[in-house]
């Protein structure tokens, strides 16, 4: 029997919080076929080997998207007899603001592939306004910029969970 989720959950946490699993465990309890869309891209050795970290821990039943800019669009072509889990909206955010994107833009395109999503989808996202600000001008527009979409997504979710210590916590919603 599968369990169902609402069309979007968002999964939020601190660095190395037990979110990405908690989130797969989402995913693969609906009983669909289950995409991940990876937003990372690999610059450097420590990030392909964290990459190739959560590819291994996922095990096989995954069908991996690649996609650091445009998830809207991706997101709009998943179709229905699928789940998706979107790791992760942070580093999203980052490729945009580093490739000096219109995030206004950048965000609406998410929230529309959001409604067109066939499947149901969980973002996973980082919760950074629990950490200190930021000292550089970078980090401070980053950091209120996730938080601001980070807001948007939690309105736009059904369900959203944060999880600290790998363990959930249900903030909206109930999980399934």
């Amino acid at each position: 029997m599968s369990n169902s989720l609402p069309a979007v959950s968002l999964v939020l946490g601190g660095a190395a919080s037990g979110k990405t699993a908690f989130a797969e465990t989402l995913v693969r309890a609906t009983g669909r076929d289950c995409v991940y869309i990876a937003t990372a891209e690999a610059h450097d050795d420590e990030m392909r080997a964290k990459i190739d970290a959560h590819r291994e821990a996922r095990g096989a039943g995954w069908s991996t998207l690649e996609v650091p800019l445009d998830l809207g669009r991706a997101l709009a072509a998943i179709g229905g007899d699928q789940a998706v889990l979107v790791d992760c909206a942070t580093l999203w955010l980052s490729n945009h603001m580093l490739a000096n994107s219109d995030l206004a833009e950048a965000e609406a395109g998410l929230m529309a592939g959001l409604a067109l999503s066939a499947a149901p989808v969980v973002i996973v996202t980082n919760e950074v306004g629990q950490s200190v600000v930021p000292d550089t001008s970078l980090g401070r527009r980053f950091q209120s910029a996730q938080g601001r979409l980070n807001q948007k997504l939690a309105a736009r979710a059904d369900l959203v969970v944060q999880v600290i210590a790998g363990l959930p916590r249900t903030l909206k919603g109930e999980c399934p």
